[in-house]
Parts: C-alpha cells; sequence; structure tokens
C-alpha cells in the first residue's frame, strides 16, 4: 500500500508526447476529484467541535453537572446518554484531537502505532516475555484522540461468553452476570434517534471478504480437525470459527467517538475540549467529594485550568491512564504514595493491581512459495480508486482477520468454553510495506522482522495470534515519577505462571495439526523458523522446549489491558470500585471502563467497554432520579430473553447502512 505512492513518485514530471489540452484536462479532473474524495474520508463534521477556545476565554467559571475524562470507546458513550437529558450539563475532557484519515480505513488500522494519535507504552523488561521486541519491551498503544483506542483497533465486535460475566458475578459483583449485562449490549447496538434528534449507537455491519481461498483453507483446515465453523459465537456455540461483525459503515471505522459523541454533538448541553490533558483530580477536605479537574489545555503547563464538577466526574480514560490518574490524585497504595510524595487522600492498595492482558505469540505460516502470484502495480492503484471513489474493495477490510476461532486446546477437559483465542492476519507475497507496518507495529526488533520480509519475497505468510483467553499471569502499574508527563510503569508479568505457558504452546500444537490437514498442504502451508539464536542453539525446532523459548521471544498483546481499577464487592481489599462503579470513599466519583473488569472477559474488549458504559449511565441516572424524583429511562434484565443470548438473526438487525 505505501509502495504505490513510492511507485508514482518514479513517474512523476510531465509528458512528452505533444497534445492539445483535451487528455490533460480529464487527467487533471481525476486527479482533483481524488484529492477531494480523499479529504471526504473524515471530513470535521464526524467529529465534535473543540470548546478549548472558549475554555480559554472565559476559565469555565460555571460547574458541569458531569464532567467525563476520556472520549474513547466507553467515556463516549457516556457523555452522549448523560447529554440526552437537556438539563445537565456535560463536559468531556479528551487529551488528543481528531483522529487521523487512516483511522478510517480498516486496512489500516496498524498505520496509527508509534504516531502522536497514540499513548505510546511500553511494558518494563521481562525475562520471560517480550524479549524479542524491541529493548525487550512489548509496546502497548492506547488511543490518543477522539474515539480512544477504539479508533484504532480492529474494529471486531465480540462480547466474551456467558461464563465471564457469571463470574464476575459469582465473585460478589450483584447485577453484573451474562444474564444482566445481555440488555446493555443490546441497547448499545440498537438504532436510535432520527436527523432532527440523534441519538447515539454502535453501528455494526459485517466485514467485506477478501482472500476467499485463505479464508476457506482456514475454516476446512479447522472442520479436518473437528472444529466447526457456526453462525456466531453465542450460547451453544463458543468454540469453533466464525466471521464477527465489526465496528464498520460502507468501508469506514465507527468508533464511539463518532457513532455517540460526534452524531449528537450539536447538543447545546454537551461541550468536548479536545487537547485537554487531565492532570489531577480535586477533592474536599475530607476527600470524599471531587471538587474540581485540573487539565492543560494543548500542552501549555504555564496555564492550567480547572473545571467545577456539579453532580459527578467519570474517569474513563482508560486502564493505564484511568489507574495513573487515580494514583497522581493521592488514590492508591499509601506506601507507593508516600514513596512519590504525594499527599495520601485514600489508601487503596488496588489501584494499578490486578492488570491482565490476552498475551499472545503470533506464529507466522507461508503459504504458496514459488506458486503465490506477485501484486502489480495496476493492482495497487486500482485499490487505492476503488477505496476513494466508491469505498469498496481490500482497503475496506482486514483481509482474513474478521474470522476468528476460539478453541478448547485441553483435552482433558470437555468445556464449551475457550482457552485460545485465534486471529488471523493475512499479507499477500510481495506486499512488504503491509508486514512491515503489522511488525513494527508489534515493535519486533528488526532482525526478525527482515527474516520475515525475506520469507515474504517468495510466499505469502500468515500471522495467527494464540491468545491466552483466561491467562492467570497478573501485573501491575505503578507512577514512575508524580509527574503527569511521565509514562507509568508497566509490568504485566506475561507467561510467569506455569498454566499459561502451557496453554500457549497448547494453541502452537493446534496451529501444527491445523499444519498438517489436507486444506493445508493444498496451500504448502509451513510454519516459519524464525532465526532465534538463543532458542536455536539450546532446543531443536518444534520441541516443547523450543516454543518454550520461542514464546519468551515473539510475545505481545492483542490490546486488552484490564483491571487496575478493580470492581468487587466490600469484602474484596483490592476492589476499587462498587458493582455501582463508584469509587471507594468517593460519593461523586465513578469509574467507567476497561480498568474495572475484574477480570479480562475471553475476547477482545471493546465491546465489554462499551457495555461497561452503558451500564455506568443507567447507575448514574438511577441513583440522580432518586434525588430528583424524576424518571431517566434505564433498563432491566427483564428487557432480553432471560434464558438465552439474542440469535444471529436478531443481532443481524442491528447491523445496519443508514447514512450518519
Amino acid at each position: 500500500m505505501l509502495d504505490v505512492a513510492n511507485n508514482l513518485g518514479s513517474t512523476a514530471g510531465h509528458c512528452t508526447a505533444p497534445g492539445v489540452g483535451t487528455l490533460g484536462g480529464l487527467v487533471s479532473t481525476l486527479v482533483q476529484a481524488l484529492l477531494a474524495a480523499e479529504c471526504a474520508v473524515s471530513p470535521a463534521s464526524y467529529w465534535p467541535p473543540d470548546y478549548g477556545d472558549e475554555a480559554l476565554l472565559s476559565g469555565l467559571p460555571e460547574p458541569y453537572d458531569f464532567v467525563v475524562i476520556g472520549a474513547g470507546s466507553a467515556g463516549s458513550v457516556i457523555a452522549s446518554r448523560l447529554s440526552e437529558n437537556p438539563r445537565w450539563r456535560v463536559l468531556v475532557l479528551e487529551a488528543g484531537g481528531d483522529p487521523p484519515v487512516e483511522s478510517e480505513l480498516p486496512a489500516l488500522f496498524f498505520a496509527l502505532q508509534h504516531t502522536n494519535f497514540m499513548w505510546n507504552y511500553f511494558t518494563e523488561p521481562s525475562e520471560k516475555a517480550c524479549k524479542g521486541m524491541r529493548d525487550g519491551r512489548c509496546y502497548w498503544p492506547r488511543g490518543r484522540m477522539i474515539g480512544g483506542s477504539g479508533a484504532a483497533n480492529a474494529m471486531l465486535y465480540l462480547r466474551g461468553n456467558r461464563r465471564d460475566y457469571d463470574e464476575w458475578a459469582a465473585k460478589g459483583n450483584t447485577d453484573w452476570s451474562w444474564r444482566d449485562v445481555l440488555p446493555y449490549f443490546a441497547r448499545s447496538v440498537h438504532p436510535t434517534g432520527n436527523a432532527t434528534h440523534p441519538q447515539g449507537y454502535v453501528t455494526l455491519n459485517p466485514f467485506d471478504k477478501g482472500e476467499e481461498d485463505i479464508l476457506a483453507m482456514i475454516q476446512e483446515g479447522g472442520a479436518e480437525l473437528g472444529v466447526p465453523t457456526v453462525a456466531e459465537f453465542t450460547d451453544g456455540s463458543f468454540l469453533g470459527y466464525a466471521y464477527v461483525p465489526g465496528t464498520v459503515h460502507k468501508g469506514q471505522r465507527m468508533s464511539t467517538g463518532k457513532g455517540h459523541l460526534g452524531r449528537v454533538s450539536s447538543r447545546p448541553n454537551l461541550h468536548v475540549i479536545k487537547h485537554a490533558q487531565v492532570t489531577k483530580l480535586n477533592f474536599d477536605r475530607a476527600g470524599e467529594r471531587v471538587e474540581s479537574v485540573s487539565f492543560v489545555l494543548r500542552g501549555d503547563a504555564q496555564r492550567p485550568l480547572k473545571v467545577r464538577v456539579g453532580r459527578e466526574a467519570i474517569l474513563s480514560a482508560g486502564t493505564i491512564d484511568s489507574a495513573a490518574l487515580l494514583l497522581r490524585s493521592g488514590i492508591g497504595p499509601r506506601q507507593h504514595l508516600e514513596q512519590l510524595q504525594l499527599p495520601v487522600v485514600h489508601d487503596l492498595p488496588g489501584v494499578g493491581g490486578n492488570l491482565q492482558d490476552h498475551v499472545l505469540t503470533p506464529i507466522f505460516i507461508k503459504l504458496d512459495e514459488g506458486r503465490a502470484p506477485l501484486p502489480t502495480r495496476e493492482e495497487m492503484l486500482d485499490m487505492v480508486y476503488e477505496y476513494l471513489v466508491h469505498r469498496r474493495g481490500e482497503l475496506t477490510t482486514h483481509g482474513t482477520a474478521s474470522l476468528v476461532s476460539f478453541i478448547n486446546t485441553n483435552t482433558s477437559s470437555r468445556s464449551v468454553y475457550p482457552d485460545i483465542e485465534n486471529h488471523h492476519l493475512f499479507f499477500k507475497r510481495g506486499q512488504s510495506d503491509a508486514l512491515r507496518l503489522f511488525g513494527t507495529g508489534l515493535s519486533m526488533d528488526e532482525q526478525y522482522l527482515d527474516y520475515l520480509l525475506r520469507v515474504q519475497q517468495q510466499a505469502h505468510i500468515m500471522a495467527v495470534f494464540v491468545l491466552v483467553s483466561h491467562p492467570e499471569s497478573v501485573g501491575e502499574l505503578r507512577l514512575r515519577t508524580n509527574h503527569y508527563t511521565d509514562a507509568p510503569l508497566l509490568q504485566p508479568n506475561y507467561l510467569t505462571k506455569e498454566s499459561d505457558v502451557a496453554t500457549m504452546i497448547r494453541g502452537i500444537r493446534y496451529l501444527e495439526a491445523l499444519e498438517r490437514t489436507a486444506a493445508y498442504r493444498a496451500h504448502a502451508a509451513e510454519i516459519v523458523h524464525i532465526p532465534i539464536s538463543e532458542c536455536d542453539k539450546a532446543h531443536k525446532f518444534r520441541s516443547d522446549k523450543y516454543w518454550r523459548c520461542y514464546v519468551r521471544y515473539i510475545t505481545g498483546t492483542c490490546y486488552h489491558q484490564t483491571g487496575t481499577v478493580k470492581m468487587g464487592p466490600p469484602s474484596d481489599p483490592q476492589a476499587c470500585v462498587n458493582p455501582r462503579l463508584q469509587l471507594r470513599g468517593v460519593e461523586n466519583l465513578r469509574v467507567a471502563d476497561a480498568s474495572i473488569m475484574p477480570a479480562v472477559v475471553s475476547a477482545n474488549t471493546n465491546a465489554a467497554t462499551i457495555m461497561i458504559a452503558e451500564r455506568a449511565v443507567d447507575f448514574i441516572r438511577q441513583d440522580w432520579s432518586r434525588h430528583s424524583g424524576e424518571s431517566l429511562g434505564s433498563v432491566s434484565s427483564s428487557d432480553s430473553d432471560s434464558e438465552s443470548d439474542e440469535s444471529v438473526e436478531e443481532l443481524q438487525e442491528h447491523w445496519h447502512d443508514d447514512d450518519l
């Protein structure tokens, strides 16, 4: 894809043949149309206007009823829902600005990594994992823009399974069972409002399918091993392969920043301040209420701003930044805060703990070596033209990534729930720019990425993510310093539990079994042997000891960090928020994002994060309706079938094709 621009640059210049200007005029029209189409991919109207200039002029003298910190997947939903009440003034503080145009194209979702549109976090070095990444650190990018990480993710919509949420409830989190949360998943994707009175919702549609022969290979190989293709992942079919819907619409991303916040940004009671980095929550003397929120606008630390909180502050800055902000504001483990000379407002030992993530290892499989066709320059130009003019073609999708599998690799267990999740990323022979973008995004050491690029000169490459669905290894987040510009210390403790290593190796063995199926052999499938000196010197390739060494080097994240502001009952000493998402000891501060998950769900986390936001809105409405005596429209579990999940037909009813 990037090669297109390079190839075009080599042919720049005027034609030498004579002409009367007619063809030149047509070409000029085409070029101007393409430039206009590029601008139309992400017009300013998609995003909420910036209230920052007004904040600088006025100083925000009046309190807002609700101050939402973060315009990511959760924060955008919360602000959109709360501002449905015209009597409530809602302010959103977002550290970034509008997403770049590349965010809109599903095929380019890796392009945002290592840019200023991301919080570019890195884990601490470890002997257990990430040794094959640059400097021995795994890269943990988080979205720094309207839409947050939902403006940079792979857009896959997966809710997790019944056991995930029933286990939350079993831990003492009342009203968080599968039966309880289903209505909120349903509400989040249900189209509401109209052109006159818009309301936010999650847009779901199937991804365009590319690489039909490779998709067939994946499914047929699974079938040979007794793993079926199912219509959807739901009760009775949480295992198998399925095409999952995405937060996409006509070939473009539909983050909550667009679908919830941008869609309703004309409401007079909703303001969004961009490039506003929150530095501190300010409490009353007793530490029982948040009185105001301090922030720096557009990096001007010499002119800090403050906004007063009328009713509640809602912290939705994400698993890393929600915990970090609480710590910088004096809420967390006493010993850690005192070490950094931070005044202790509340001694909450769980803040920053319980850090969980879906650790993964990518296994690279070469396909059709020596016979895979090379892409032509014309095909690449057609790809760009098809997208800009018609919103179709390869740039509207991420190839094989929408075909996801959940596998139970434990042969001693008859569980209907998975211990491994697989994602499939396909890189055509010769399209080195796409593979380099991927490898750089993971922060792979150059020697390993260069080897894969050499392999790709002769073959297609499919990278299969082997994710541990329920990791037992748990990490922690701590502040490096007490200054808001310094990134926190991130210690994921990947693969420190033997059970996680064993599960991951079983996942690799499943891929080896696929490699031997007739479907895979038809494509000359072969797992790539990446030269890793330590592993190759000591162990035979494909032995258990070799794979144990391999996963210590080629380790990554699926961007599903959760749990650092854990939800739990009063009996849990590590819990930070109660089941209504209120921070312990503070009456008007809630946390609503992936950080509250007591355990990471066994699937991609964006859908669950949006559900958490919908739940938070109902808690807020219920609590304030008790104060005012008015009904504010919450939902209950009776609004959905309590015995079974939505059918695939019901889910497809939420797929829609309307314009923004």
